[in-house]
């Protein structure tokens, strides 16, 4: 797996257009391309951008070897002249993105390429992938965070996902979105995040009794003793021989961080009995952690049912995003550049509305409430629109007789120069960093936005200017049709 050229994890019709672009005069004409979506999964209320860091790391490290160059060669489908091109290929473009941990919301642009047509189209795939899967996973991981009332939330998924990269990389994006830890060694090895487990059943199994399993943890692991109750019976014997294990080993060294683990059964009964039998023990400060395929709609009953949990292990229904599996980002042209330099945008028209592009080279405003310090709006303008200043107004591209007029308000440019002429020009941040920018963040959405169930629908509008260039170009493309 380490030898892979990723590269090469681009879609086939990326490379036979590459071709096509050389061999037409195309290969050194600028394109600008858009990375958007159009959905929040789960018809939640907004989305969490991540994956920016691997877009980086696989931009920089663009390039096709003789072995790649061989291959291509052998599919009898491309001119020498591209293939050469290809041995000595790096990207030279500029890109732009809205940070990771940034909420965000349909149609804006999350991230913007400029470049010269074969480089912009070469990366298509890769750049979808990470951004796709990254922002699922983080945005799913804060809804199940959100949903355990302020109880630490660990991933648990490696085991169930979609192979080891998503693995790896998953429990990285779970930790931007709000999770406290994972259970994969590797992500904690590459990225910091956290790492730690339990026991399996197969521990306890293997001693005589379940007791002797129990006091041999505690005395292995005696500051971070964490025992699995339910292998047997979680209260008839589960639970009392935890006790008594924690008793003889670990208070007559004066540790009391421990904890019992539910991993079965009626999870909110059970951790009620376990609770009180704890505490009749005088065990008051032993934590309870539960797992067993969890999601943030369970988690959330288990909270209004009272149940006595500490810390939630969440495995394939966060990893794998269960209940919505695919995240549907987008890469479009939105404009090219003509032989003097000038911009034209292009736009792509489709019975189905939803799937007509905004065009041009854009940018993306974030209007803030100068008091409470909430976000208001953002509004998707033209590149070249001078920054607002006084009372704004905008509107509902949907309805334009509604308008919403903005006083009071800070306003921030969501994308920032990630590359310049092919060059990093962009600070990434640790991953702790982008985790506390991530809740910073969050902070700034109204509870409405983040409601489960129907969430208030967060203003995003397209300015005036873009608005009519959008406008122009649909008229266009409708005169074109009767001709």
């Amino acid at each position: 797996m380490d030898k892979r050229n990723l590269s090469m994890l681009c879609d086939f019709y990326e490379l036979t257009m590459g071709n096509g672009y050389f061999l037409t005069g195309f290969k050194d004409k600028i394109a600008y391309f858009d990375v958007f979506f159009r959905k929040v999964p789960d018809d939640g209320g907004f989305v969490i951008a991540a994956g920016l860091e691997q877009v980086v790391e696989y931009i920089q490290g663009l390039h096709f070897g003789p072995d790649d160059i061989a291959y291509l060669r052998s599919k009898n489908c491309f001119d020498e002249n591209f293939l050469a091109y290809l041995a000595d290929f790096r990207f030279s473009g500029d890109i732009w993105a809205i940070p990771e941990g940034t909420p965000v919301f349909p149609g804006e642009p999350i991230l913007t390429v400029r470049a010269k047509s074969i480089e912009a189209q070469l990366i298509e795939t890769y750049v979808l992938l990470a951004l796709n899967h990254q922002s699922m996973i983080a945005t799913k991981a804060n809804r199940i965070v959100r949903a355990a009332q302020g109880r630490a939330v660990l991933e648990f998924g490696s085991r169930r996902a979609q192979g080891a990269d998503a693995a790896i990389i998953g429990a990285r994006a779970a930790y931007i979105g709000g999770c406290a830890g994972t259970a994969c060694t590797l992500t904690d090895k590459m990225y910091g995040v956290p790492a730690g487990g339990t026991m399996a059943h197969a521990w306890v199994q293997m001693f005589d009794t379940e007791y002797e399993a129990f006091k041999t943890y505690c005395e292995l692991y005696p500051t971070n003793a964490t025992l699995l109750v339910d292998t047997y019976n979680t209260i008839k014997s589960g639970v009392p021989n935890a006790i008594r294990a924690f008793k003889e080993v670990l208070l007559p060294k004066g540790i009391t961080n421990f904890a019992i683990r539910l991993d079965s059964g009626d999870i909110s009964y059970l951790s009620k009995r376990a609770r009180k039998m704890l505490d009749d023990a005088g065990l008051t400060t032993c934590k309870i952690t539960a797992s067993n395929a969890l999601d943030e709609h369970l988690i959330r009953d288990l909270m209004m049912q009272g149940a006595q949990i500490d810390t939630f292990g969440v495995g394939e229904r966060l990893i794998t995003s269960k209940s919505a599996p695919v995240f549907g980002g987008v890469y479009k042209l939105a404009a090219v550049e003509d032989e003097n330099g000038q911009i034209i945008p292009k736009i792509k028209v489709s019975e189905n509305t939803a799937k007509i592009t905004n065009p041009h080279f854009k940018k993306v405003l974030r209007y803030y409430d100068e008091e409470s310090g909430k976000a208001l709006a953002d509004e998707i303008c033209l590149y070249d629109e001078p920054n607002r200043e006084g009372a704004h107004t905008i509107f509902d591209p949907d309805a334009t007789w509604k308008t919403k007029t903005l006083t009071d308000y800070t306003v921030r440019e969501l994308q920032t120069p990630i590359f310049k002429k092919g060059e990093l020009v962009y600070a990434l941040p640790t991953l702790p960093e982008i985790k506390a920018y991530c809740a910073e963040q969050l902070d700034t959405l109204w509870d409405e936005v983040k409601r489960f169930e129907n969430p208030h629908n967060y203003y995003v509008d397209l300015s005036k200017p873009l608005w009519d260039v959008k406008q122009r170009l649909l008229s266009e493309a409708k005169q074109r049709q009767k001709i």
